[in-house]
């Protein structure tokens, strides 16, 4: 698919995505939750009927769907031969990953000042029981790859470090040099590519990250929706997570069940953890084939992506806003972006709930209004919501 057909009115993505009506309404929370395309419903509906047909027997139809879900997930990493395990959010990843590291010989966790929460409350709790937790802080982001190296030591465990920031959308680059600092002390490095995949290409090839672990999902720019989680494990990983579920011994149990030492199974089966409701993994696998028909390639999906966020910042500039209500960071390029447009404002809530009186639907966190577009929005729905924003911010600065 060429990007010219998406910025145009009406998006020609817009009829796949009549039940969320975004050709009627304007949606800018992209960052925060995109609206899922037709075809999910449809797989939705198929989860449930398998079910009703097959019962018990369904899992063999649910554990194909979660293999192209991992297939889905590794194309985007360009990892085709990668490990992936599932999970129904990143934090029960996150949380059997670290049981896995041995904090007790190594008990140092390397971090940002801007991870998401998921990282960020475990490891505040982690730390007040006396894990050493060391938050770098994440500002500029051009350099915080370099300053995350210099602080790993011979007793720091691992380094957890997002590769676009959640909070503004900039683009944290040359990760592998964190990654050859840990190598170097035997530390592990855990990337959360969440606010990444599928809007800014991500090669761990290209940015020699192989041996990295990679957390993500699919509920915003993947369009998956909720119970879409994954960790990509490295090649060679023999660690063994303390919080374990009785699916990473699936496979023995047919012979009677383990005996000894807890053991686990290969490949991703090490991170596995218990029964789930597949119905995530039909909608997601149904997805992730929408995305390869239609041709909604990552590359293609920066190119849009840049071309919305560069209109939207060029159209806030235009309206000249008062700065004491509400400004931008024009020191970052539009390269160095993700896939929203992060507005600095001490009004952040109250110019979100004014833009929802106007039908703009946006997102904000404590000062930072967030204007996440999406593939299937047009220029001219951008155009509305920056013209409403403008009136909002007069009214405000009148006051």
């Amino acid at each position: 698919m060429r990007p010219e057909p998406l910025y145009a009115s009406p998006n020609a993505l817009a009829p796949h995505y009549r039940r969320s009506r975004v050709a009627e309404r304007l949606l800018l929370t992209g960052h925060s939750h995109q609206a899922w395309p037709d075809v999910g419903f449809e797989a939705q509906q198929q989860a449930w009927l398998d079910a009703a047909e097959h019962l018990d027997a369904k899992w063999e139809r649910a554990f194909a769907m979660a293999d192209r879900v991992r297939r889905g997930f590794a194309r985007l990493l360009d990892d085709p031969q990668g490990t992936i395990a599932l999970g129904a959010n990143t934090h029960e990843l996150v949380v059997r990953w670290l049981s896995a590291l041995r904090l007790g010989r190594r008990p140092r966790l390397v971090t940002t000042t801007a991870e998401f929460h998921t990282i960020r409350r475990q490891l505040d709790r982690l730390a007040e029981e006396g894990i050493a937790v060391v938050k770098v802080p994440a500002l500029p982001a051009a350099t915080l790859a370099e300053r995350l190296a210099r602080t790993v030591d011979d007793r720091t465990a691992a380094v957890l470090v997002s590769a676009v920031l959640y909070e503004n959308a900039h683009i944290v680059p040359n990760l592998a040099h964190v990654l050859e600092a840990c190598r170097r002390v035997g530390a592990e490095l855990l990337v959360d590519a969440y606010h990444a995949l599928n809007v800014v290409p991500f090669s761990l090839r290209t940015e020699g990250l192989a041996e990295a672990f990679m957390v993500g999902g699919g509920y915003k720019y993947c369009q998956l929706g909720e119970g879409n989680g994954f960790l990509r494990i490295p090649p060679e990983c023999t660690l063994r997570p303390v919080i374990t579920g009785w699916f990473s011994e699936f496979e023995a149990l047919a012979a009677g069940g383990a005996a000894g030492p807890v053991t686990y199974g290969p490949g991703a089966a090490r991170f596995a953890g218990a029964t789930f409701d597949p119905t995530s993994h039909y909608r997601a696998a149904r997805v992730f084939d929408f995305f390869e028909e239609l041709e909604l390639t990552p590359d293609l999906l920066r190119q849009v992506s840049q071309h919305q966020v560069g209109l939207l910042a060029s159209l806030f500039d235009a309206l000249d806003a008062d700065p004491r209500v509400i400004t931008r960071d024009r020191a970052v390029t539009l390269s160095e972006l993700g896939g929203f447009l992060a507005l600095q404002s001490p009004r952040a809530e109250e110019l979100c709930r004014r833009l929802r009186d106007r039908s703009v639907a946006a997102d904000f966190r404590a000062d930072t209004l967030r204007l996440g577009p999406a593939p299937y929005v047009s220029d001219l729905q951008l155009r509305t919501a920056i013209d409403a924003l403008g009136s909002v911010v007069r009214e405000l600065a009148a006051a």
